[in-house]
C-alpha cells in the first residue's frame, strides 16, 4: 500500500489540511494545555507567526535582486518598451480604480472591527505592544516629498529599516548603472561585469531557494495559527475570512471578465467570444497551475497559433513584460492592504490610498514571477500602510487559509493580461504599418 507523501501534495491542499487539523485541535483543545501541559494552542500560534516574520525578512532582499536580475536579462528597443509600459500602466490604473472604488463604496474591512484585537492579545509581549500604528507621517502624493523620504542615508540603511520602496529605487539605480557599464564602448574588459551578473543571479537563486523552504512551512504555520484562533474565538472566525474572499474575488472578476474583454474588442479588434474561446487553454492552465510563468508556453501558443498574433508581439508581452503584466497580484495587494487598514480603524484619505496603490505596483513588479508571489509580497505592502507587525503576523496566516483560491484567480488574471497586452501591441503594429 502506497504511503501518502504530504510534501508531494500541492500547496493549497497542504494549507486546507492545515486548516482542518488546526480547526479540529482548536475545538478540542480550546485555550487549555495538553501534551502533559507542555503545549497549548497559543504556543502553536506563536510558532506559526514566526514563519510569517521570516517570509517578510527574506522577501525584502529578494525584491532587490529580482529587479537587478531583470535588468540583466531584459533586452527590448525603446519604441517597443514604451508601448509595453504604456499599455501595462493603463491596465494597472484601471485595476486600481476598480479596487479603490470597491473598498471605498462598500468598506468591507469595517466588518472586522474589533475582531483582530483579541487575536493579537495572544501574541508575545514584544509583538503585542502598540498593536495599531497611525498612518505613517509624510504619506502623500507630493513627488519631491516622497522622494526625499525614500532616499536612504546609506546603502545599507534601506535593508536595516526594511524600507521596501527605498530598496526598489536603489535596485533601479543599480540596474541602470550596470546596464550602462555593460554596453559602454569605453570599457574593453567586461570580465568584472560578467562576474557581478553571475553573483546577482546566484544571490537571486539562493533567496528563491530559501523562500521556497519557508513557503513549505506555511501549512504548518496555518495549522498553528488556526488552532490558536479557533481555540480562542471558535469556528465563527471563518465567516470573517469569507468576507475577505468575496471582496478580493469581486475586484479580480470585474477587472478580468468586464474590462479585459471590452479592451480586447474595442482596443484590439478581437471579438469577445474569440478572446475567451481561443485563449481558454492558457486561462484554464493559469487557474490550475497557479503560475503565469508555468503557463507561458501555452499562452504563446494560444496567441500565435489560435489568435494569429505575431511572435514579436506575443513574446514582448508574455516574456519581456512578465514583470509588468501582473494586475492580479497588484490589485490583490492594494485591496488587501486597504481591507486590513479599515479593519484596524485606520482612516486613509484618497491621497494616502493612491500611495498604497503605487507601493503595491512597485512591490508587485519587483517580486512578480516568483511562486506564491502574492503571499510573499503582502506583508511588505501591509507594512507600507502603517500596520504594525502584530497585526500583520495575526492577519497573514488567517488570510492564508483561503489564499490558494485567490492565488489561482490572480494567476488567471495575469494570463489574461498577458494575452490582452499582446493583442493591443499587435493592433498598434498593424495600425502603424
Amino acid at each position: 500500500m502506497a504511503k501518502l507523501n504530504f510534501t508531494a501534495l500541492p500547496l493549497y491542499l497542504q494549507v486546507i489540511i492545515g486548516v482542518l487539523l488546526g480547526s479540529l485541535l482548536g475545538v478540542i483543545g480550546g485555550t487549555g494545555s495538553y501534551c502533559f501541559g507542555l503545549l497549548n494552542n497559543a504556543t502553536l500560534g506563536q510558532l506559526g507567526q514566526l514563519v510569517i516574520r521570516l517570509l517578510k525578512a527574506l522577501a525584502t532582499p529578494l525584491i532587490f535582486f529580482a529587479i537587478l536580475e531583470a535588468f540583466i536579462h531584459t533586452d527590448i528597443s525603446f519604441k517597443h518598451g514604451r508601448r509595453l509600459i504604456a499599455l501595462c500602466t493603463m491596465n494597472l490604473m484601471v485595476a486600481m480604480l476598480i479596487g479603490l472604488t470597491l473598498m471605498n463604496v462598500f468598506k468591507p474591512g469595517e466588518s472586522w472591527h474589533g475582531q483582530l484585537s483579541g487575536m493579537m492579545a495572544q501574541l508575545p509581549p514584544e509583538l503585542a505592544k502598540n498593536p495599531l500604528k497611525a498612518v505613517p507621517e509624510g504619506l502623500s502624493l507630493d513627488p519631491l516629498k516622497n522622494i526625499m523620504g525614500f532616499i536612504p542615508e546609506s546603502l545599507l540603511d534601506p535593508f536595516v529599516k526594511n524600507s521596501v520602496i527605498s530598496i526598489i529605487l536603489l535596485a533601479l539605480l543599480t540596474g541602470a548603472a550596470l546596464r550602462h557599464i555593460k554596453y559602454s564602448t569605453f570599457i574593453d574588459d567586461q570580465s568584472g561585469v560578467l562576474i557581478v551578473e553571475k553573483l546577482i543571479t546566484s544571490a537571486y537563486q539562493l533567496l528563491i531557494q530559501m523562500l521556497m523552504w519557508v513557503v513549505r512551512a506555511i501549512p504548518f504555520a496555518v495549522f498553528g495559527v488556526v488552532a490558536q484562533v479557533v481555540g480562542k474565538s471558535g469556528l465563527a472566525v471563518f465567516g470573517l475570512v469569507a468576507i475577505f474572499l468575496v471582496t478580493i474575488l469581486a475586484g479580480l472578476f470585474i477587472h478580468a471578465l468586464v474590462y479585459y474583454p471590452c479592451m480586447a474588442k474595442w482596443g484590439g479588434n478581437m471579438p469577445v467570444k474569440r478572446y475567451f474561446s481561443q485563449g481558454a487553454d492558457a486561462m484554464l492552465m493559469g487557474l490550475s497551475t497557479n503560475s503565469s510563468l508555468a503557463t507561458m508556453p501555452v499562452t504563446l501558443r494560444c496567441l500565435t497559433e489560435n489568435m494569429g498574433i505575431s511572435s514579436r508581439s506575443a513574446r514582448l508581452s508574455v516574456c519581456v513584460g512578465t514583470n509588468l503584466n501582473n494586475d492580479g497580484i497588484m490589485l490583490y495587494e492594494a485591496m488587501a492592504a486597504l481591507f486590513l487598514a479599515q479593519a484596524a480603524g485606520i482612516d486613509l484619505n484618497l491621497s494616502q490610498q493612491l500611495v498604497i496603490a503605487a507601493a503595491s505596483v512597485m512591490i508587485g513588479v519587483g517580486i512578480s514571477g516568483i511562486p506564491e508571489a502574492g503571499m510573499i509580497a503582502l506583508p511588505l505592502v501591509l507594512g507600507t500602510v502603517g500596520l504594525s507587525e502584530a497585526l500583520i503576523v495575526t492577519a497573514i496566516p488567517l488570510i492564508s487559509t483561503i489564499d490558494w483560491i485567490i492565488a489561482r484567480c490572480r494567476s488567471g488574471v495575469n494570463v489574461m493580461n498577458d494575452m490582452l497586452i499582446a493583442i493591443l501591441l499587435e493592433r498598434m503594429e498593424n495600425h502603424q504599418d
